[in-house]
């Protein structure tokens, strides 16, 4: 039997972006355009058949920039879960459902310092009051199914904050939990990156929470950058037509509710057929011929606002 040949397919290209200590950035796209795998590399969790080119530079209390890619397994693993840390999307899979959500918590302390079971489990209830989970000492010995789908988000902050990192990636972290309970989880994250001072990688699909988190944003589309900037010039000038076209499918106040909201034409280009120029050109009603052909480059529009679209970008 003959094997079936196997074909490279790049699920992220050409991104780049930077993070300030203290700084907020939202990475927004719809679903399939590279923000959990971006989020993954940086973790260094992706599978063994993934590869990684180029450089994840991370800075750790003053000391020289350390890339991450290249860093032996042990290295890594000093760093993740405790300088840098990561929020999940769905807290009832990525818990451990016949464990304690205290020992859940109390693993991370012991896996990155030096303490006695007894001071991590007291530490891991202090994180759970950072959190504000009601009765920690005793809600830290249930297990994952006797807490509520915003309690059980709820350990997972506690479980990434609970070792002070410099960074926090929040993957989708309010996906699945009912508007009540996501705003509670927004004023959380707010509250924790005020205290501690955490930078925060923000990625979310949904826009009005990006508005209310970020202090810059970063828009991807298929695998790409297509807009990074302040999120004043995200909200208010968006410069690429994917941008424009997310911003106008959200409905306000203003909208017209017996017309049908704005929508995108067509779909995202599957990763195997990308086309060799812009990845929105297809469903982009301003594209030029040269979009088609060539892949465009990310240019800076105005002062700290980038934009890849060679039709924004153009004089006049």
């Amino acid at each position: 039997m003959a094997a079936v040949p196997t074909q490279t397919l790049s699920a992220v290209r050409d991104l780049s972006f930077s993070l300030a200590p203290g700084e907020v950035l939202g990475l927004v796209g719809e679903s399939g355009s590279g923000k959990s795998i971006t989020s993954l590399a940086i973790m260094r969790l992706l599978p063994p058949q993934a590869r990684v080119s180029g450089e994840i530079l991370f800075t750790q209390n003053g000391a020289g920039p350390q890339n991450l890619p290249t860093l032996e397994d042990d290295g890594m693993r000093q760093l993740r879960g405790s300088r840098i840390a990561m929020i999940f999307q769905e807290p009832m899979t990525a818990l451990n459902p016949v464990m304690r959500v205290g020992n859940q918590i109390a693993e991370a302390v012991v896996a990155h310092n030096a303490v006695s079971k007894r001071d991590a489990w007291q530490r891991a209830v202090d994180a759970m009051n950072d959190v504000a989970i009601p009765d920690a000492a005793r809600r830290a010995r249930d297990y994952p199914h006797q807490l509520s789908g915003g309690m059980r988000q709820r350990i997972m902050i506690a479980m990434a904050i609970v070792n002070r990192p410099q960074l926090l990636i929040a993957d989708e972290p309010t996906t699945a939990l009912d508007v009540t309970i996501q705003a509670q989880i927004l004023d959380l994250l707010a509250e924790l990156h005020a205290k501690f001072g955490l930078a925060m990688l923000f990625i979310s699909h949904d826009l009005a929470v990006v508005s209310r988190v970020a202090d810059r944003v970063a828009v991807m589309y298929s695998g790409s950058l297509v807009e990074l900037g302040a999120k004043r010039d995200i909200f208010q000038a968006p410069a690429h037509p994917y941008t424009r076209g997310l911003l106008h499918a959200v409905p306000d106040l203003k909208t017209d509710r017996g017309r049908p909201l704005q929508t995108i034409e067509g779909t995202v280009p599957a990763l195997h057929a990308l086309p060799p120029g812009c990845s929105f050109e297809p469903r982009c009603e301003f594209r030029i011929p040269q979009c088609a052909r060539e892949f465009p480059p990310l240019v800076e529009v105005s002062a700290g606002h980038w934009a890849r679209c060679p039709v924004v970008n153009s004089p006049g």
